[in-house]
C-alpha cells in the first residue's frame, strides 16, 4: 500500500515538471522582444530630448531657413511637382535678405459704409517675400478674396473714418482676411502687406 501512495505521488509530480521549461521559455521570449523593442526605439532617437524650437528671427539670424518645416521636408513635392509650399525670394544665394514682390489687384473695390450714405472706394496692392505662387493663389481665388475683402470693409463706420489709424488698421484686416481664406484653400497665406495705391472716401 506504501508502494502505491509513493508511485502515485511519483506520477502526479512529472506533468508538473514539464511545465516549469514550458514557462521559463515564455518568459524567456516576452524578455527578448521586449528587449528588441527597447534597443529599436533607443538606436532610432526615440528618448533623445528633442531640439528647442527657435523663431523665424534666430533663424534668420544665424544663417538658417526661416521656415524649419520646409527645410525639414526639402524635396518634398506637391501635386503640380514643384515645392509643396512657396520659398522666400533671396535678391542672391548670399543675400542675407530676402526680396519683395508686389502685385496690384486690377479691379477696385467699392462698398457703401455702414450707417452713412458715403462710400469707400479703394485700389489695393500686395506684397509678399515668397515666390510666385503666391500671386498665382492670389489670382487663382481673386473672386473669394474680394468677397472676404468688401465684408472687412462694410464693418467700416462713419466714426472709424476720421482716425488717424484706420487706413492702417483696414491693411492689416485685409491682409488677415486675405491669408485666413489662403490658408484655407491653399495651406498656405503669404501676403506679409497691403498697401492702397488709391482711397476715395465720398
Amino acid at each position: 500500500m506504501a508502494e502505491e501512495a509513493v508511485v502515485e505521488e511519483g506520477a502526479e509530480q512529472k506533468p508538473k515538471s514539464k511545465l516549469i521549461p514550458i514557462i521559463l521559455g515564455a518568459v524567456g521570449l516576452i524578455v527578448i522582444v521586449a528587449g528588441t523593442m527597447l534597443a529599436t526605439l533607443y538606436f532610432t532617437g526615440f528618448f533623445k530630448p528633442k531640439p528647442p524650437t527657435l523663431t523665424a528671427e534666430e533663424r534668420i539670424a544665424l544663417g538658417l531657413d526661416p521656415d524649419p518645416e520646409a527645410a525639414a521636408k526639402g524635396g518634398e513635392k506637391g501635386k503640380d511637382g514643384k515645392d509643396a509650399k512657396p520659398e522666400k525670394l533671396k535678391k542672391s544665394p548670399e543675400a542675407q535678405r530676402f526680396d519683395f514682390n508686389y502685385f496690384q489687384m486690377e479691379r477696385e473695390f467699392l462698398v457703401n459704409i455702414t450707417g452713412s450714405k458715403r462710400v469707400m472706394s479703394i485700389q489695393v496692392a500686395v506684397m509678399t517675400r515668397y515666390d510666385q505662387r503666391v500671386v498665382d493663389n492670389i489670382k487663382k481665388h481673386e473672386f473669394a478674396l474680394r468677397s472676404a475683402m468688401m465684408d472687412v470693409m462694410r464693418q467700416s463706420q462713419e466714426s472709424d473714418i476720421n482716425k488717424p489709424e484706420f487706413r492702417v488698421e483696414l491693411a492689416k484686416k485685409l491682409r488677415d482676411a486675405m491669408n485666413s481664406l489662403l490658408e484655407k484653400y491653399e495651406e498656405f497665406g503669404g501676403v506679409e502687406d497691403v498697401f492702397f495705391t488709391s482711397f476715395i472716401i465720398q
